[in-house]
């Protein structure tokens, strides 16, 4: 079935942005060719691709549609850069699905080393971060290593290192005798959200038991780290985060060399990996720098 590439452009754009007068501002056309282009899409493919509302969302065929789109563009940017053509579309868009702790320490610099590449970021926890490219959500992820997904080219970054942080405050109130099973019980710990398990995991390794301790949801990196220093509580903070407050003392270790390793992995789909190749190369770059060695 051959796609009128100024439909899926009007499609892509809607959900990007909410709206139809959005999506008509970027593409330099009036609302009413918006809608004439969606409707001559829908008619197309014969189903609705669109729940108009505030803002307007896409429905299953509509958001596989857009990712489509986006695909195209990858594809014909690639094809420009091989055969030396100029670029008259501008840049490119890509859809990632990113932890937040890799966006908070490393990640960005991998973006800003690329050229003509707009990104659009799934943030959520590395553990899950696969489902969005098992799904077909996004092009490319940065995910927990192991968790392979099919038709995927997969690289070994390196391991991100977890600290497990609090204040000295409540330290000397929480664990007075010592860090073990029975305190940690009972201390309230910082979770990123309901996917979060780095705390758990880490008590598992220390304890040998699966606790459940009284927890503050707090889905932000850097939030993190000002909740641990405020005596909120205590959480699995990447090293990079916390080496300047555990230097000048405002957080301490729960107990000295315990750290959570996690390995991290960068999976992109085979068939946009050459068209993502210049992004690719970036992240692998700066997580060379970053990370311990895979």
């Amino acid at each position: 079935m051959h796609l009128d590439p100024h439909h899926l452009a009007a499609l892509a754009a809607i959900l990007r942005h909410g709206s139809f007068d959005a999506a008509a501002a970027e593409l330099a056309v009036t609302p009413s060719a918006i809608s004439q282009r969606i409707k001559a899409l829908e008619d197309r493919v014969g189903v609705s691709l669109i729940h108009r509302g505030a803002p307007c969302t896409g429905t299953p065929a509509g958001l596989r549609l857009a990712r489509h789109a986006e695909d195209i563009g990858l594809l014909e940017a690639q094809l420009n850069r091989e055969l030396s053509l100029e670029q008259g579309t501008g840049p490119t868009r890509v859809r990632i699905a990113v932890p937040a702790d890799v966006l908070s320490t490393w990640f960005i610099d991998a973006m800003a080393a690329v050229d003509d590449m707009l990104f659009d970021l799934a943030i959520d926890d590395q553990d899950h971060s696969a489902e969005w490219l098992r799904r077909g959500d996004v092009s490319a992820a940065i995910s927990v290593g192991g968790q392979t997904v099919p038709g995927c080219d997969s690289i070994a970054l390196g391991t991100l290192r977890y600290l497990p942080t609090a204040s000295p405050e409540f330290m000397a109130r929480w664990f007075p005798g010592g860090v073990n099973a029975q305190s940690l019980s009972r201390a309230p710990c910082l979770t990123f959200n309901r996917k979060d398990a780095l705390q758990k995991a880490w008590i598992h390794a220390q304890t040998g038991s699966r606790l459940s301790p009284p927890t503050h949801f707090l889905p932000s990196s850097h939030g993190f780290v000002a909740a641990a220093a405020a005596g909120l509580g205590w959480g699995m903070n990447p090293a990079h985060l916390v080496q300047s407050a555990i230097a000048d003392g405002r957080l301490r270790e729960l107990a000295p060399n315990t750290p959570l390793d996690v390995p991290l992995t960068w999976q992109v789909g085979r068939i946009l990996a050459p068209a993502l190749s210049p992004l690719t190369r970036a992240v692998r770059k700066v997580a060379a720098q970053v990370l311990a060695n895979p």
